[in-house]
């Protein structure tokens, strides 16, 4: 199935600078590998080289943060919107 992925603006520098692109699968590892497919360069900023989420990224399937979830196994369904954002890191501001 064909998923919307939205993607932070460090991201669509990878994508043609769209800010939302389709993606087929039925998990967020999927999804996330046929991203990786379409649009080479964006794999080392999504995945590891062991095939797991980068720490610096979160994925939600629609507001749900996957790591909550089932993580890559996540399941998606037509209609679901995914998003993608880097991690914010605080501090001792």
């Amino acid at each position: 199935m064909t998923i919307d992925v939205r993607l932070p603006t460090v991201l669509r520098q990878h994508a043609g600078g769209q800010a939302i692109v389709q993606a087929e699968g039925s998990s967020i590892g999927e999804v996330l590998v046929d991203l990786s497919r379409q649009f080479p360069t964006m794999s080392d900023q999504l995945l590891t080289e062991k095939g797991e989420l980068h720490k610096f990224v979160n994925v939600y399937v629609n507001d749900d943060d996957v790591r909550y979830l089932d993580k890559l196994d996540t399941k998606v369904e037509d209609g679901d919107v995914v998003s993608i954002l880097p991690a914010v890191a605080g501090g001792d501001g």
